[in-house]
């Protein structure tokens, strides 16, 4: 198998040991950091992130990629600050040896309508990548609701603009989903640009996230397809899994999911969840 398997441990407990419990209990070695301790990645200190380094380490554990908040601020927020923090959250990533950074492209204001702050939008993105190899980092844009790169067709122009040794592709099915975008449409449109897969699914007709191959993501389908055509990147669980509604039907059954049994989920339970359920896609295939 030439998947590597990555997750957003924080969303098995909020506690840094917790965290590394889950991911040695399931079978995984690699996390994209995101929140540890009550404490985003982005407010450590360089010392305080060359210590979690080496505790990782010591547990045969490694960060591969920053899950930062960069890119989630409104467009007209002021972005020299916000500039700072990128260039510091660059440092962590050095100090944890992560090669990739995830990123967003800024929330738009609701009344009005995307493309008007494209220039913008394209100024701001070219000071991240310029950044990014100053530093030999890989910045990894993720579709997201609400961000200017929401749907395939505003993250194609940015990959257009921008796509290289230090800008490429996330692509998330579950935000598709919720942003009544068709995901095999989104994917004709980026495959040739993404670097790793967020792996969570949602339902089409309310968004609610479902584990992966559950919901209208068609993640099954897409990941067959990279597979095939030699695609040797990390798929990162992204569970979302607090609230779900599904445990009459977890053999795949849409109709039993959407009118199952309703259970709050601990992060432990939602992680475990998520894993079985991209495992299975990919023994399958």
């Amino acid at each position: 198998m030439k998947y590597k398997l990555s997750a957003f441990a924080d969303e098995s407990s909020n506690a840094f040991q917790g965290q590394i419990d889950a991911l040695k209990r399931n079978g995984m070695e690699f996390l994209e950091i995101r929140n540890l301790d009550g404490k985003n990645v982005t407010e450590l200190t360089t010392a305080e992130a060359r210590a979690l380094a080496r505790i990782l380490e010591d547990n045969g554990l490694k960060v591969w990629s920053i899950g930062s908040p960069i890119g989630k601020i409104k467009i007209g927020d002021d972005f020299a600050s916000h500039m700072d923090l990128y260039r510091h959250t660059l440092d962590l990533a050095g100090e944890f040896g992560a090669g990739n950074i995830r990123l967003f492209s800024f929330f738009m204001p609701k009344d009005k309508a995307p493309e008007e702050f494209r220039s913008q939008v394209i100024d701001r993105m070219a000071a991240f990548v310029e950044a990014a190899g100053e530093y030999g980092v890989n910045a990894c844009h993720e579709n997201e609701k609400g961000i200017y790169g929401e749907m395939a067709a505003e993250c194609r122009e940015l990959l257009d603009a921008f796509y290289g040794d230090h800008f490429k592709a996330i692509f998330d099915f579950a935000n598709f989903v919720q942003a009544k975008q068709d995901t095999l449409e989104a994917y004709e449109l980026l495959k040739d640009y993404i670097a790793y897969i967020h792996v969570k699914d949602a339902m089409w007709e309310n968004g609610s996230v479902v584990p992966a191959g559950m919901g209208d993501g068609n993640v099954a389908v897409i990941l067959k397809d990279l597979y095939a055509k030699g695609f040797e990147g990390f798929l990162s669980l992204e569970p979302h899994l607090f609230n779900f509604s599904g445990f009459a039907g977890l053999e795949r059954d849409k109709d039993a999911i959407a009118g199952g049994e309703t259970k709050v989920l601990s992060g432990a339970e939602a992680f475990a969840l998520a894993h079985e359920s991209l495992v299975k896609i990919l023994g399958e295939m």
